[in-house]
């Protein structure tokens, strides 16, 4: 008898043990998981979270209590809301951002939000994302809190995370439920982010090439960055490496730097220098850039070299027509602007030409 009950007993504590190793059924919940992501200039963020339904139910101030609460489990004294339901609502970013204007280093973090009333919340970023809940909250772990201001929307049956306002360097993350949204924006510095990528991969396999240092220094160049580390990186591109070529582009390029950095004549040089290296479209581009500055002389003197080098192309009588409109020279616009219409041009610049003519008062 004692060998029996000996068994029974060794047959459950196997049966328990099995069941505690092999976990509880995937099976659908409730509250379904959900996430969301959005990039902001390099730096993708993340939003994980569960999806509860209104279910007819009053929703703020009441399932979701204002304020910081005893929620009668776990070790939290008080918690804020979860924002979600379920597991930690969690938050990631690939590299640092910015808050309500408070830094936050790149990394994931629990999401919490406390819901002052009906018009004020708080923001919570803890370094603790793998909690079940606000369940064991602890204020220690707060890596920022922020204060937003909640709106009133249209009627949301499923909690849902969205990114609103999306520009270059920020987003507006948005959480909508019932018949509220809490918004906060997060911002970018996107140059900076990018450029430490950039200094980083250019000491690897990335900086045997020498587009990539052209693309590096355009970047800094469009964003205002340091003219300096601009050049050196365009100048490398240039000569003194054993992946350096002189082409039309990263003279050009240089070209465009060293104006942004004052040194106009140098500039006008290597404009001067591009120029012969370049092909109809280059030089044509090449002539509208001098037209933007007012250098007209340089202009046209690009624009005339077009012409005769491809006397049949409709294309650059309409870009020297073009040029001695601005210049003010109607006659001569509108010689050149009619032999571009003469030569069966393609539909965008016939549009163009038969447009300049009529601002002319030619057609």
């Amino acid at each position: 008898m004692k060998n029996n009950n000996f068994m029974r007993l060794f047959m459950c504590l196997i049966f328990c043990a099995s069941f505690s190793a092999f976990g509880q059924l995937d099976i659908p919940r409730g509250s379904q998981m959900a996430s969301v992501m959005q990039r902001v200039g390099t730096t993708d963020i993340y939003i994980k979270y569960s999806r509860p339904s209104v279910k007819e139910r009053e929703i703020w101030g009441k399932l979701v209590p204002y304020g910081m609460n005893n929620l009668g489990f776990g070790t939290a004294k008080e918690s804020p809301w979860r924002a979600g339901a379920n597991e930690n609502t969690i938050i990631k970013f690939t590299s640092d951002v910015t808050i309500g204007g408070k830094a936050v280093a790149s990394g994931k973090y629990g999401l919490h939000i406390n819901v002052k009333d009906a018009n004020n919340a708080t923001i919570i970023l803890s370094k603790n994302n793998a909690a079940w809940g606000s369940y064991f909250y602890e204020p220690s772990d707060d890596v920022v809190q922020v204060d937003v201001q909640t709106t009133s929307a249209s009627h949301v049956e499923q909690l849902i995370y969205e990114f609103k306002d999306v520009t270059a360097t920020s987003a507006t993350a948005t959480l909508k439920w019932e018949k509220k949204e809490i918004p906060f924006k997060i911002e970018v510095n996107v140059t900076d982010v990018v450029m430490a990528k950039i200094r980083k991969d250019l000491t690897g396999q990335a900086g045997f090439n020498r587009q990539n240092w052209e693309q590096a220094a355009r970047f800094i160049m469009t964003n205002d960055g340091d003219m300096n580390e601009a050049l050196g990186m365009v100048n490398n591109a240039i000569a003194g490496q054993f992946y350096s070529q002189k082409t039309f582009n990263n003279v050009a390029m240089k070209a465009q730097i060293l104006k942004k950095m004052g040194n106009d004549q140098e500039a006008m040089t290597l404009v001067d220098e591009a120029s012969t290296m370049a092909n109809t479209r280059q030089l044509n581009a090449l002539g509208y850039q001098m037209l933007g500055v007012k250098d007209f002389d340089r202009a046209l003197k690009f624009f005339k070299l077009n012409v005769a080098n491809n006397p049949k192309n409709a294309n650059v009588y309409d870009s020297l027509g073009d040029a001695y409109k601005q210049m003010g020279d109607k006659k001569k616009a509108i010689k050149h602007l009619k032999k571009a219409l003469s030569l069966n041009p393609p539909a965008n610049v016939k549009a163009n030409s038969e447009k300049l003519l009529k601002e002319l008062g030619a057609m």
